[in-house]
């Protein structure tokens, strides 16, 4: 018998939003985001990563190895050259899915500030505003 316990499980046998939390972990940092938006036209060097990234070669390895072992990233090695690329698409979507969700709490964060500042500037026309005695 399967247990409601038992579905919350992977293998490993580690809870699933474990696992969750260690792959989201691993999105975890900008660089790492930039990279996956970089790859978004397809794969690329270590070294072109690097360039784009802006960051030393010690720096990209560390990061690119870290999406790999999530399971983000594949690589491809060609000669001496190492390319990386997206391993599910999907993980293009969940990115979008983010930025659509930040770009409407910004929006809703605006459209407060707005209010907020017509309020304030009400206020200070405000001809019923009481002076310093």
């Amino acid at each position: 018998m399967v247990t409601k316990r038992d579905e919350t499980r992977v293998a490993g046998g580690l809870p699933i939003h474990q696992v969750k939390a260690e792959f989201f972990r691993s999105l975890g940092h900008p660089i790492r985001v930039r990279a996956i938006g970089l790859l978004r036209d397809g794969e690329m060097t270590v070294g072109q990563l690097q360039t784009e990234l802006g960051i030393d070669s010690s720096s990209a390895s560390q990061h690119l190895a870290a999406m790999r072992r999530a399971g983000i990233l594949e690589a491809r090695k060609e000669g001496t050259s190492v390319h990386y690329s997206v391993r599910d698409p999907r993980i293009f979507q969940l990115m979008e899915s983010a930025r659509q969700v930040i770009g409407s709490h910004l929006e809703e964060a605006n459209a407060l500030l707005g209010e907020l500042g017509e309020e304030a500037s009400g206020e200070g026309a405000s001809p019923t505003k009481s002076r310093s005695r």
